[in-house]
């Protein structure tokens, strides 16, 4: 079966690995994104994706805009059967999903119809869901409301954040993308259409999202932290308008009951801080311009005191 693979992000990167594995498989082509400024220095970098097509020997085209006639023209000349897509990050045009034979599919990283949209696996997480899981389904002109051919559940571990639980769901989304491929292949595959009056559209996650709310329960922002990971981390202000911010990676939910925001103890593992509902130990943190560092080494350097508040 000739293939096109479209991806951009890390995610996508196992499942380029297993197609490639595969002789059965004739990958003619994939489509990255152009190489972006990247790091502190702004230099020019590729995507996870197209670094791991050329280090595969893979040709790679990177289109500016997937629906240029340029782009359109180059998918036409390579005559797929099949589109494959994970994480490529444009909207794809119908002009491009007209071109295979056998249509285009996707790998979303939710048990669909639930958490639709660009933030599906930071989303999961900072809702507290105890389970997520990846779909395979067809790209439609909607986002992610296409026919389902497969879908594989797994739980979300209770101290388990977004960073690890997308490497989880990329491997097992890989497996199960092969899977739904030698379906279509054989002939066996069965489209489900998705309950669209149950679903769920999250958004593109913004710096602001990540802002601590203290008057939330300790439990929630707990969620928050983990989820929000690595984009755009949890943050705090240590003191009001002081400019000095604080990002936190990992934090313990404990049961003294305080005012929101209030540092109420620096003993043991790190500042403990007062919530809408219980409070919250921060275990590992990031003052801005340095290294992340243990809570109890921020007390140990009085960036916190007890009685101060955070913002």
């Amino acid at each position: 079966m000739k293939l096109v693979f479209m991806g951009s992000d890390e995610i996508a990167c196992p499942s380029l690995r297993q197609l490639a594995g595969r002789s059965d498989f004739n990958l003619v082509g994939i489509v990255s994104q152009p190489d972006r400024p990247q790091g502190r220095n702004k230099k020019s970098a590729p995507c996870a994706l197209k670094a791991l097509a050329e280090e595969l020997g893979l040709p790679v085209f990177a289109p500016e805009r997937i629906g240029s006639a340029e782009a359109v023209s180059q998918i036409q000349s390579m005559r797929p059967e099949l589109i494959v897509v994970v994480a490529y990050g444009q909207y794809i045009p119908e002009s491009i999903l007209s071109i295979p034979t056998r249509g285009a599919i996707n790998l979303h990283p939710s048990l669909l119809p639930a958490y639709r949209g660009a933030s599906p696996i930071q989303q999961a997480v900072a809702h507290g869901e105890t389970e997520t899981g990846v779909t395979i389904l067809y790209v439609s002109k909607e986002m992610d409301a296409g026919d389902m051919l497969l879908q594989e559940a797994t739980p979300i571990g209770e101290e388990e954040n977004a960073v690890d639980l997308g490497k989880r769901l990329a491997a097992s989304g890989a497996l199960l993308l092969v899977k739904a491929i030698d379906q279509l292949r054989l002939g066996t595959a069965c489209a489900v259409p998705q309950d669209s009056a149950s679903a769920t559209v999250v958004h593109k996650l913004s710096k602001e999202d990540g802002r601590i709310q203290w008057t939330s329960s300790a439990r929630e922002i707990n969620h928050r932290i983990r989820g929000f990971q690595p984009w755009p981390v949890c943050y705090l202000e240590l003191g009001k308008d002081t400019g000095r911010w604080l990002r936190v990676y990992r934090a313990r939910v404990e049961a003294a009951p305080g005012e929101p925001g209030r540092v109420l103890s620096t003993s043991g593992e790190g500042p403990l801080v007062g919530t809408g509902d219980g409070s919250l130990r921060l275990l590992e943190v990031q003052p801005e311009g340095k290294k992340r560092m243990s809570g109890s080494a921020l007390v140990c350097g009085r960036q916190v005191t007890e009685g101060m508040m955070l913002n």
